[in-house]
């Protein structure tokens, strides 16, 4: 590959793929490439989650996550039936079991009117069961927008398009280090026009005008080793999900989720039908050991290390010791999450489920231990920081968002660069 370009994007996953595409198709005159540390892209959060196009019901109104959301759902449709790629409007119920659960599911319908997401209605008991036959609740809100997808082939899909309009994707490039080139004593201009070297573990070097990272569960890592602030922290949570036996998927129809409870960091488990058929449920939130760690005894002491002894992690555990101490139990015993499973569809037994796969999800903290809930664009000091811009959160629903997050960067690369 060609080593000098005008912008580099650092992370291959849909929110790097994305901001790229959009990027290229803006700025076709000039040279893009993208740099992603994995064989293969899109390949962490991108490719773990649980498929869900979400409408934006639960993101407080007038804040960007609820714009963005919004926004990003429609964009996608669209973009899905332009491109071909299958997905399903299959809808979501969330649904309150218990009377005290709905004062907060009728606020909730309040704050998606607000946030002018489609075709909401609250139902009642025997609508739910029209709905869902098998699902037991007091009352939902019925979003029929919400869809499922298969991200992942979203996100494929960008990088495509993005190499199709002359964009450049390498992959297995592992950048160690974001630094000013030296300029050389002949006084070789190439090195002014090119002034930011990025460097992989294997001396690989590529040169570019400017840099743009969206590095996920490494955005923190990829700030500091150019020189930029160590905060937000990024902390990773894994969530392990069950799968329904093939024989059981008549239980579930559409996505069905719970209200969420303010007083908990996570949203709570909830039923995810797939593309593939398949019904995934869950997923719990605990605290993981090595940052790309989907098994339970993933460990990387490294990873372990910077994460406890960041007091935003220990103050954040503090304060939610017996959630935590729950998840990790339910996380161990089926049964104590199917339980949680019973409270909307009281047929679902521990012997109608597998253990599924597992996601991570980079969390944002802040030093008080708050969940950074919003985006954070970070550029740096000296030379290389008017250069350089990281995408330092891009919290969920990232994959929905994604193409009107890309908008979002490329504005704010374009006003910070001067492109």
């Amino acid at each position: 590959f060609f080593s000098v370009y005008d912008v580099a994007i650092v992370g291959g996953g849909i929110v790097g793929l994305a901001t790229a595409r959009e990027l290229v198709l803006r700025h076709s005159n000039l040279s893009f490439i993208v740099l992603e540390k994995e064989k293969e892209l899109a390949k962490h959060q991108s490719g773990h989650n649980s498929g869900v196009i979400h409408s934006g019901i639960y993101y407080k109104p007038g804040s960007l996550k609820a714009k963005l959301c919004v926004r990003g759902a429609s964009l996608s449709y669209e973009y899905c039936d332009k491109k071909g790629i299958p997905y399903k409007k299959c809808g979501k119920l969330i649904v309150a079991v218990e009377q005290e659960e709905i004062p907060r599911l009728k606020a909730l319908y309040q704050r998606g009117q607000q946030n002018n997401v489609r075709d909401l209605k609250i139902i009642d008991a025997k609508e739910i069961q029209e709905r869902e036959p098998y699902c037991r609740g007091l009352m939902a809100i019925d979003s029929p927008y919400t869809g499922i997808v298969d991200w992942r082939q979203v996100a494929l899909t960008y990088a495509k398009e993005f190499q199709e309009v002359g964009g450049t994707v390498v992959t297995g490039f592992e950048v160690s280090d974001i630094k000013m080139v030296q300029e050389s004593p002949e006084g070789s201009t190439d090195g002014m026009e090119h002034p930011i070297a990025i460097k992989n573990s294997k001396g690989e070097e590529v040169c570019s005008r400017y840099v743009l990272t969206c590095g996920g569960l490494y955005s923190d890592r990829l700030s500091q080793i150019s020189g930029c602030s160590p905060e937000p922290r990024i902390v990773p949570f894994r969530g392990d999900y069950l799968i329904l036996k093939p024989e059981k998927h008549y239980l579930v129809k559409g996505n069905i989720y719970p209200v969420p409870d303010p007083r908990f960091p996570f949203l709570g488990v909830h039923f995810t039908p797939r593309m593939d058929g398949s019904v995934w449920l869950g997923p719990n939130a605990v605290l993981a050991f090595k940052r790309e760690g989907y098994n339970v005894y993933d460990f990387n002491a490294n990873d372990f290390v910077d994460a406890i002894s960041f007091s935003g992690l220990r103050k954040l555990l503090f304060r939610n010791i017996l959630y935590g101490m729950g998840e990790m139990y339910r996380g161990i015993f089926i049964s104590a999450q199917v339980k949680q499973l019973q409270r909307y569809i009281p047929e679902v037994t521990s012997n109608d489920v597998l253990r599924g796969p597992a996601g991570v999800r980079a969390q944002a903290l802040d030093s008080d231990g708050n969940l950074v809930d919003d985006f954070v664009f970070d550029g740096g000091f000296g030379a290389i920081g008017s250069r350089v811009l990281h995408v330092r959160n891009a919290p969920s629903p990232a994959a929905t968002s994604s193409l009107a997050i890309a908008e979002m960067i490329a504005d704010e690369v374009e006003t910070r660069f001067e492109l």
